[in-house]
This record gives C-alpha cells, sequence and structure tokens, in this order.
C-alpha cells in the first residue's frame, strides 16, 4: 500500500489529483506537471521537479490509474465521514469547492485544516514545529502585524500580545508566556464565578427568609382579623337589641299618639255636625 507521502504531490503539496507518473518515476498532478512544463517550453528541455532528471523532447505523461484509485478511496471515506461547513463554522482553506469544517488551524502556515488535509499536513512537515491550535476564524489576530510572529508573549506593562521580536520594544517590562497569561486570567475567573456564587446563595437565603416573614406576617393578620371580626359580631349582637327594645317602645308611642289623633278628630267632627 503507497505511504501517505507517496500520495502528495510534490508541486501542490496536496493529495494527487488525476496522478500521472513522470519517466523518473515520480508521481504529480497532470496539471501540477503540466504548469511546470508548459513555462520550460522555450528552452524545449523539460525536468522532473525532485529529481531535477532533464527530458528532451517532452514526454508524454501516463495516467497512473493504480495510484488514482489508491488516493480516491480514503478521500471518499473521508468526505463522507466528515462535515461541510455551516454557519458559524471555521472553513477549511485547502478545501476545494465546498469546503468542509475545519477541525485545526496551524500559526505557522496561517490555513485551517479539515481532517483530511490536517493529516497531509501532518504528513509533509513530520518533525517540524507546526503550532497547531483548534480551528479558529481569529487566526490574522494572533499574528503580529509587524513582524509576522506568533504572538506568544504578554506583555502585562501594556496590557496586549506581542511576539519574540517584539521583545525589545518592551525590555524592563513585566512579561509572561500567552499560555500563562490564560492560566492566570483562568483562576481569576473562577475566583470571580465562586465569589459571585457565593452572592447568588445568600441573596436566595435572605429571599427565603423574607418569603418565611410575609407567611407569618400574614397568619398574624388573619387571626388578628378573626379577633376583630368577633368583637364586631359581639358588639353588634348587643347593640342590635337594644337598638330592638328602642325601636318597640318607639312603636308603641306612635301608636298612643294616633289613636288620640283619630278620638280628638272624630270628636271634632260631632260637633261640626
Amino acid at each position: 500500500m503507497a505511504s501517505q507521502d507517496e500520495l502528495l504531490c510534490a508541486v501542490c503539496l496536496d493529495v494527487l489529483k488525476d496522478p500521472v507518473t513522470t519517466s523518473c518515476g515520480h508521481n504529480y498532478c497532470k496539471s501540477c506537471i503540466t504548469d511546470c512544463w508548459d513555462q520550460e517550453d522555450q528552452r524545449r528541455v523539460y525536468s522532473c521537479p525532485q529529481c531535477r532528471q532533464t527530458f528532451s523532447p517532452r514526454p508524454a505523461l501516463a495516467t497512473n490509474t493504480m495510484l488514482a484509485e489508491v488516493v480516491e478511496k480514503p478521500k471518499k471515506r473521508k468526505h463522507s465521514a466528515d462535515c461541510y461547513a455551516g454557519a458559524g463554522d471555521v472553513q477549511c482553506d485547502v478545501c476545494t469547492g465546498r469546503k468542509y469544517k475545519a477541525v485545526k488551524s496551524c500559526l505557522v502556515c496561517l490555513n485551517s485544516y479539515c481532517q483530511n488535509h490536517l493529516e497531509q499536513h501532518e504528513s509533509l512537515f513530520k518533525g517540524k514545529r507546526h503550532n497547531l491550535t483548534d480551528a479558529t476564524g481569529r487566526l490574522q489576530e494572533m499574528i503580529c502585524q509587524k513582524h509576522e510572529k506568533i504572538l506568544e508573549v504578554f506583555c502585562r506593562t501594556d496590557q496586549k500580545c506581542i511576539c519574540v521580536l517584539c521583545m525589545d520594544e518592551h525590555k524592563n517590562h513585566d512579561t509572561v508566556s500567552t499560555e500563562a497569561q490564560r492560566t492566570e486570567k483562568q483562576k481569576q475567573l473562577k475566583e470571580t464565578q465562586k465569589t459571585f456564587q457565593q452572592r447568588i446563595q445568600q441573596r436566595e437565603k435572605d429571599l427565603q427568609q423574607l418569603r418565611e416573614a410575609v407567611v407569618s406576617h400574614k397568619v398574624s393578620l388573619k387571626k388578628k382579623r378573626s379577633l376583630s371580626q368577633f368583637r364586631l359580631t359581639s358588639f353588634s349582637s348587643t347593640e342590635g337589641t337594644e337598638l330592638g327594645s328602642e325601636s318597640w317602645v318607639s312603636l308603641v308611642w306612635r301608636s298612643v299618639g294616633m289613636m288620640l289623633l283619630k278620638a280628638k278628630l272624630k270628636s271634632t267632627n260631632r260637633i261640626l255636625a
């Protein structure tokens, strides 16, 4: 089985597309080697980009069908398992056509890679120090615009990220690695979260005590209201009895008055007759 390196084109550094083999045995994308040799048409001498072996006249390119099958199978398998980039996702910078979702970003190459192209990147730069981070759309913000180096130092004096070449401009400043600063900030954030959590718990405790006080106050008011209603009812009953007696006496006197008035009217009528 072909190794990972054998599946890569030495010109575009990507997986071989429509692979062809030169007379010296090296494989290239058909379009890549064609472009290289088109630039050598004036000299009429054509060379292999890898071993520099020359050919004249221009050799015919034969498609390597066996290698093409080997290249396509893992590509189809990985693409079917991979996810297309959607809204809010970081896109792979190497994918052509519809982009796949990037899983890592390289702070040296300044590119983001899907799983398939990440494996190719790792194979190409095996043993070399390439700083990989989780896929991010903020790659340019992580690079020093002046020196084009990774911002891997934090100046606490100026409160900004700098690269190693910026250190001369920050002599005698309080500087730490960005990783150390990140760790310190995360620690501070946890302490702040802990403090806020304690405050929230105390507020909830105070609120519960207030609720209990309100309930107790309502119970007390209800008892007082019941007692007041009882006293009012007793008073109304007594007053009602007295009022009844007074009304009866008044009614008697009105009746007597009416009788006297009628007798007087009757006597007056007889005299007039």
